[in-house]
């Protein structure tokens, strides 16, 4: 294998959206165009049992929505393409987040009738702060939605990014005839009777004077907007799109699989190949340098709950994965060896023998890993910079409903708290087991997961919000705690308290002001 032809292939990204725009279906259409699934399930489709590729877990195909980061692999038009379908619910940000720290670029998916929603503009936020391409799809155009000009000027109003249509609609919902492709110089037709997928344009950029669709009210609207376009709007710039200064727009739906096949090629072409990434210290490691080097941006426990398997996700950022690899975990200073390694198709997955920078590969852990971890087997002394990570706001108490079953209890906490999105904190003197999260659909996922993939039933007596901060342990007397801040421990045994309010917090500063309160432990 060529290694740096190879790593040239690749083309790594993660799909954003607010729920419901339709990130799933977009995703399911893209696997079906890479060969990865024969036939697109709708995410509508519940009583077929047909569920989304992407979403594998029981509680998300009951909701219907992602809660979890899922990763898929496929072959395209000579690329690797490898895609990073995340949550789009916002108490799962901390995991989409993580998920935008591995990935080359990103397709922001907008609902034509909603445009851009909060969700989609924090993420937005996090794809821009890393510099990271974006590429629009503007989705539903199958339905009634808002005006495509009002869309594009909210891009840069809200967002703060230029745009560049790729493509522009010729009409909408019922009465949706097609796409006026600017970039392939042609008219994709929406659900031709005769046959009649693309109307080719001639040398003036327009369709021939005697077809009929050049009497259709909404064709002359399309026509107009783009002539408008044209003149007084931004031009394609490739620089600028590699930059994040610019993005593509494409119009289609998703559901109705129209124009998701040409967003897909034009995507391929432009999309960046896989970018190096920065070491604590700000070098930043080139996917060419021959030594192994990757990070762990996500765990996963019970993907396969038959086997009660966990899974640490690894973005591979520079050289060469070959099964049986001896790799340092720099965080421990141990040799570790990948042998066990697999690569995705949402819940199925193959074991792989070699892989390359851009790729991901899910290595088989057994409690060695953590969020953030590097995995290197050259002179690399210091770790990728740290993943993002949200102290918690929401907290319960929780105990195992029937006292005889507390070793299945102890198994599931330590497995799903280990994936980053619960934390786990423990009273200081009595041991009382208490969750913290960002929002409240992670405890419900937390409570069912416990139910159905570790046969313990739960009982979670909410705590409300809290305010954490941590304590140096030589700092710590447990006279500090009272009726007002909870005195406990992390899952790393460190000391903090839980203050009931920002009153509080105060209080304990002015009670200990040489105590110092910290936003995240540090030695």
């Amino acid at each position: 294998m060529n290694r740096a032809e190879e790593i040239k292939k690749r083309r790594t990204f993660a799909i954003i959206s607010h729920p419901d725009a339709g990130k799933t279906t977009i995703t399911e259409q893209l696997l079906k165009f890479g060969g990865a699934i024969r036939e697109a399930g709708t995410v509508k489709a519940r009583k077929t049992g047909n569920f989304a590729k992407s979403d594998w877990m029981d509680i998300e195909k009951e909701r219907g929505i992602s809660v979890t980061s899922s990763v898929m692999q496929f072959d395209y038009a000579g690329k690797r393409v490898n895609i990073l379908d995340t949550p789009g619910h916002e108490d799962f940000s901390e995991d989409t987040y993580r998920t935008l720290m591995a990935v080359d670029a990103a397709v922001m998916v907008i609902d034509s009738a909603k445009g851009i929603e909060a969700q989609t503009k924090k993420l937005f936020q996090v794809v821009k702060r890393r510099g990271i391409p974006v590429f629009t799809f503007i989705n539903k155009l199958d339905r009634d939605g808002r005006e495509p000009l009002d869309l594009l000027s909210e891009l840069e109003d809200i967002l703060g990014i230029a745009s560049v249509p790729m493509n522009w609609p010729i009409g909408m919902g019922k009465n949706f005839q097609g796409l006026y492709d600017f970039y392939n110089k042609r008219i994709e037709v929406y659900q031709p009777e005769n046959g009649e997928r693309s109307i080719e344009f001639d040398e003036n950029g327009e369709i021939d004077a005697s077809h009929p669709l050049t009497n259709n009210p909404f064709y002359a609207q399309a026509m107009e907007d783009a002539e408008l376009l044209l003149d007084a709007g931004n031009e394609f710039d490739e620089k600028k799109v590699l930059a994040g200064q610019l993005t593509p727009v494409f119009f289609g739906s998703a559901l109705t699989d129209f124009g998701v096949e040409t967003f897909l090629d034009t995507f391929l072409t432009y999309a960046p190949e896989p970018n190096g990434h920065k070491t604590v210290e700000g070098e930043l490691i080139d996917p060419l340098r021959e030594e192994f080097s990757g990070f762990v941006f996500k765990i996963q426990a019970n993907m396969d709950i038959r086997h009660r398997d966990r899974i640490a996700f690894v973005r591979i950022v520079s050289g060469e994965f070959e099964r049986g690899m001896g790799v340092k975990l720099l965080r421990t200073g141990k040799q570790v060896k990948l042998s066990n390694v697999t690569q995705f198709m949402a819940e199925s997955r193959e074991n792989v023998e070699n892989a390359v920078a851009g790729d991901i590969i899910g290595v088989y852990d057994t409690g060695t890993y953590q969020v953030g971890d590097t995995l290197t087997t050259g002179k690399l002394k210091t770790p990728f910079e740290p993943l993002p990570t949200f102290t918690p706001e929401l907290f319960m108490r929780v105990t195992a409903k029937n006292v005889m079953k507390q070793k299945s209890f102890q198994k599931g906490i330590e497995q799903l708290v280990q994936e980053g999105a619960i934390q786990l904190y423990k009273t200081y003197t009595t041991g009382e087991i208490m969750l913290g999260a960002v929002g409240q659909l992670q405890f419900e996922v937390f409570k069912h997961r416990m139910e159905n993939e570790y046969n313990s039933e739960i009982i979670m007596t909410p705590l409300g919000s809290k305010t954490v901060r941590w304590i140096r342990p030589e700092d710590l007397d447990e006279k500090m705690s009272s009726s007002r801040n909870i005195l406990a421990r992390d899952r790393f045994d460190h000391p903090l308290f839980l203050f009931e309010n920002d009153f509080a917090m105060r209080w304990f500063k002015d009670k200990y002001p040489d105590v110092e309160l910290m936003e995240q432990f540090s030695v």
